[in-house]
């Protein structure tokens, strides 16, 4: 007997380019990766962009005709927009109708839409952003990246924790380093939530901890999961995601000049694999770990590829049950 295909649930309404984006990866992602996927927006919309893919098995339209704008205020909007794609699409997963939610919509409305429905795993008072940096050789996983700005030591470990299975199971590392974000490597540096995580962490059973890691560390792979507070993290990535923007310019300023002596020179320069390791469209989105569901946020300004790419990663977290396996950790 053939195994059910996977749904994965994707909000068709949010970010930069929906929906046109969003249904065409979508679309693209039900015939590369096999799974199943049930679009979340407005249903007359949708029927149109959709078209003629409605008649072949792998898409299927579920209504929200209600929308949660990005400058919005997320737990406004969560209640007054009760019928919006981002809180039906959690809702499909809390009902069991879909293995995961994925959204490029408000960052703040989806992650308290996933705490309000899905609840947090027990033992786990902070759920946590986990967005992998393939800017190096080897993927880095970077945990807290924005969900949390005020932490308490105790939520760090568990952030390590989590990163920590997240990285064996789906980044492949058996026995992942996991270090410690600060201004030095010394154990004496850092502010007084870094002093106090550090000798938490120290003495954390099960876990690889190699001690202190600057943010340079981060770009050498001197670590495979870099844990800090919502606040650092997400000025981190941020950091490294407008270096990538600006390398890109300087890339297409340079493909322009040598596609004028050679025609497929943007494409060369495309294919280049330190170029695909820079742009956040190839991973295609971060995981809310912590949370009793699988939700992916997916960059605010994905068009297709990252869409394609962002329900690839739900696929893969759905395929390592990584939400079983942080569950069965203990958080106490």
């Amino acid at each position: 007997m053939a195994k059910p295909r996977i749904v994965i649930a994707v909000d068709a309404s949010g970010g930069d380019y929906a929906p046109h984006e969003v249904v065409k990866g979508a679309v693209n992602a039900v015939q590369e990766y096999g799974v199943e996927v049930a679009l979340v927006g407005k249903k007359s919309m949708l029927h149109v962009l959709v078209g003629r893919q409605l008649n072949k098995p792998g898409i299927t339209i579920i209504d929200a005709d209600q929308v949660i704008e990005a400058d919005e205020s997320p737990m406004k909007a969560l209640r007054s927009k009760p019928n919006s794609s981002i809180v039906v699409g959690v809702n499909l997963v809390k009902e069991g109708k879909a293995a995961a939610f994925v959204s490029a919509g408000n960052t703040g409305a989806l992650f308290g839409a996933a705490l309000l429905s899905l609840g947090r795993i027990k033992g786990i008072e902070r759920p946590a952003i986990a967005c992998t940096i393939n800017f190096t050789p080897s993927p880095v996983l970077l945990i807290d990246a924005g969900a949390n700005a005020d932490c308490r030591p105790n939520h760090l470990v568990h952030f390590a924790k989590m990163g920590s299975i997240y990285s064996q199971q789906v980044l492949g590392i058996s026995s992942p380093r996991v270090g410690l974000l600060s201004n030095g490597s010394e154990e004496s540096k850092g502010n007084q939530l870094v002093l106090e995580t550090y000798q938490l962490l120290k003495n954390t059973h099960g876990l690889n901890f190699i001690g202190n890691i600057e943010p340079q560390d981060i770009l050498k792979v001197a670590a495979d999961v870099a844990v800090t507070d919502g606040f650092t993290g997400n000025i981190m990535l941020k950091t490294i995601e407008g270096m990538s923007d600006n390398f890109f310019t300087a890339i297409r300023q340079i493909g322009h000049i040598v596609s004028s002596a050679y025609n497929r020179g943007r494409d060369l320069l495309r294919d280049v694999s330190i170029v695909k390791r820079m742009d956040y469209r190839e991973y295609g989105g971060a995981i809310l770990l912590g949370v009793d569901g699988n939700v992916i946020k997916a960059h605010g300004r994905s068009r297709a590829r990252t869409i394609k790419n962002a329900v690839g990663l739900a696929r893969q977290i759905v395929e390592h049950d990584i939400l079983g396996k942080i569950k069965g950790e203990s958080y106490e």
